[in-house]
């Protein structure tokens, strides 16, 4: 064999192992981290239908993708360990549904990217530059809970004819006091006062802040979301059934848990494109150059057994317009 052709063999026989041993080597497997501020026991149908998107876009889960899930259990102070032990675990992905998550995974990575569902503006929060423009590494979904503050009000003007004080409760701790304000500006034009029900962590006193609603003779109860207050909803519902308190939600998984009525955003279809965003950041798109999108659509879900339980009739011209109702 002359020297040539020895070499040539050597080289073909060297390509051949190289390729095979990289053919033989496990694909690496994308991991998402999952971060929720609300109990790990209840994380409700939302993040099942973030799931069950990612199945529907073709993943596996311990195949060709893992998600790791994380709850802060109602503890925003809980925020910073959980993002500091998922990058540890070198996650690919970031997903975040609450503001102190999102700040939190913003402080602490640059690069890693983080697909938010957040229910306020996350420009007027400082986490994006712009929603068609995000920048940096995060992009997601902005559920707007903010902007219906006033819908919200309007609705409980139709279920509850006459109706001029409602309660307001909220984390006075952790959300800035426009989550009351919205609410106040609203309130003015349809002649309502509201009760500002403020509650504070680490455990908030719901019994004081349904005493405080009995006292000043509450009409209803506005329940604004958050971090501290989210856990606590099963608990919420059963003391407005309790006090015979109309309740009115930012999310109908509220509802679900046995809140009286709620507006909002559809919330599964929220986390199904959460996962969307995922798909197209596994695959190879930049955050910065997914826009961060608003709903489209904003669903109102009445629940008929919470209304008999406080004895409250809702009008048939509300019912009509109800696009779910739980019977």
């Amino acid at each position: 064999m002359s020297k040539r052709v020895l070499v040539v063999a050597i080289a073909t026989a060297i390509f051949a192992f190289v390729h095979l041993a990289q053919a033989q080597q496990p694909k690496k497997v994308p991991r998402i981290g999952f971060i929720s501020g609300g109990a790990s026991s209840t994380p409700g149908s939302a993040v099942g239908a973030f799931w069950k998107e990612l199945r529907e876009l073709g993943y596996v889960e311990g195949k060709n993708i893992l998600v790791e899930y994380r709850y802060a259990e109602g503890k925003a102070n809980r925020f910073p360990n959980i993002v500091a032990e998922l990058l540890q675990l070198k996650m690919d992905v970031l997903v975040a549904n609450s503001t102190p998550a999102i700040r939190a995974a913003k402080q602490a990575t640059t690069t890693v990217p983080i697909v938010i569902i957040i229910t306020t503006d996350p420009v007027a929060a400082g986490l994006i530059d712009s929603l068609a423009r995000p920048g940096a590494n995060i992009t997601g979904l902005a559920r707007l809970a903010r902007e219906l503050s006033g819908k919200r009000l309007e609705l409980l003007a139709e279920l509850i004819p006459g109706i001029s004080r409602v309660g307001v409760l909220w984390d006075a701790e952790r959300q800035a006091s426009t989550a009351f304000k919205d609410y106040e500006t609203a309130a003015r034009g349809l002649k309502m006062h509201l009760q500002s029900l403020e509650v504070r962590g680490p455990k908030p006193d719901l019994e004081g802040a349904f005493r405080e609603a009995a006292k000043t003779r509450a009409g209803a109860l506005i329940v604004v979301r958050g971090a501290l207050i989210n856990p606590y909803r099963t608990q919420i519902a059963d003391l407005a059934v309790k006090n015979r308190l109309p309740s009115m939600y930012e999310g109908s998984s509220d509802v679900e848990k046995g809140g009286l009525v709620s507006y909002s955003a559809n919330e599964a279809e929220s986390y199904r494109r959460a996962a969307y965003y995922v798909d197209r950041i596994l695959k190879g798109t930049k955050p910065a150059d997914l826009p961060v999108e608003q709903p489209m659509k904003f669903e109102l879900v009445i629940n008929l057994k919470t209304a008999k339980q406080i004895g409250l009739t809702i009008p048939q011209s509300v019912l009509y317009r109800a696009d779910k109702v739980i019977r």
